[in-house]
C-alpha cells in the first residue's frame, strides 16, 4: 500500500493513498461533491474563494491542492440553516435572518460592478435593494425611500449604493 505526504503548514500527515481519495479532495472534485450536496452549482472558483478566506484549509502536495472533505461537509453544515438558530439563540428573535443574504453566492452578491475589487467589508447589492425597494415586511416597517429622493451616503466605499439607485431608477 503507498504512502503519500499530504504537507499542511503546521504539521505533515502520512495517509495511505486510500484515505487520501476517500478524505482528501482536488479543487475540481470538492466543486463536484458540493454541487451534488447542495443541489446547486458550485464552482472550482467558489472552492478557491473559501481556501483564499479561510473557510477551508488546503493540503498541498507537488502543487496540487487538496481539500479535506469533512471540513467541506462542516463548512457547507453551518450554511444550512444552524447558523440562523444559533445566532437567534444569541441575539434573540427580532433578528432578521432574511438580511444575512447566505443563500446567495459569491458570484450573486458581487454581481456586475461589485466585483471589480474584493472587500470583506462592503455592502453586498441585496442588501441595498432590500432598503430602496417598497416592500415592506415585519422587519422593514417602512418605505425608505421613495422615488427621486436624495441618497447620501457618505463613506461612498466601493459605489454600491450608488450603482443600486442608479439600476433601480
Amino acid at each position: 500500500m503507498g504512502v503519500k505526504a499530504i504537507h499542511n503548514p503546521v504539521e505533515t500527515f502520512l495517509f495511505p493513498m486510500q484515505v487520501i481519495n476517500k478524505h482528501l479532495l482536488t479543487v475540481k472534485e470538492a466543486s463536484i461533491w458540493a454541487t451534488k450536496h447542495l443541489g446547486k452549482n458550485v464552482t472550482t472558483s467558489n472552492i478557491t474563494y473559501l481556501i483564499q478566506y479561510g473557510r477551508i484549509q488546503k493540503f498541498d502536495k507537488n502543487g496540487i491542492v487538496f481539500i479535506s472533505l469533512a471540513e467541506l461537509n462542516d463548512y457547507y453544515k453551518s450554511y444550512n440553516g444552524s447558523r440562523e438558530i444559533t445566532y437567534k439563540e444569541k441575539l434573540g428573535e427580532d433578528l432578521n435572518w432574511a438580511l444575512s443574504f447566505d443563500k446567495y453566492k459569491e458570484a450573486e452578491t458581487t454581481k456586475h460592478v461589485h466585483r471589480l475589487h474584493p472587500y470583506k467589508g462592503k455592502f453586498i447589492p441585496q442588501l441595498v435593494e432590500y432598503f430602496l425597494d417598497s416592500h415592506i415586511d415585519n422587519f422593514k416597517k417602512d418605505v425608505f425611500f421613495k422615488e427621486n429622493d436624495i441618497i447620501l451616503d457618505p463613506f461612498s466605499g466601493s459605489g454600491t449604493t450608488m450603482v443600486e439607485y442608479n439600476i433601480k431608477s
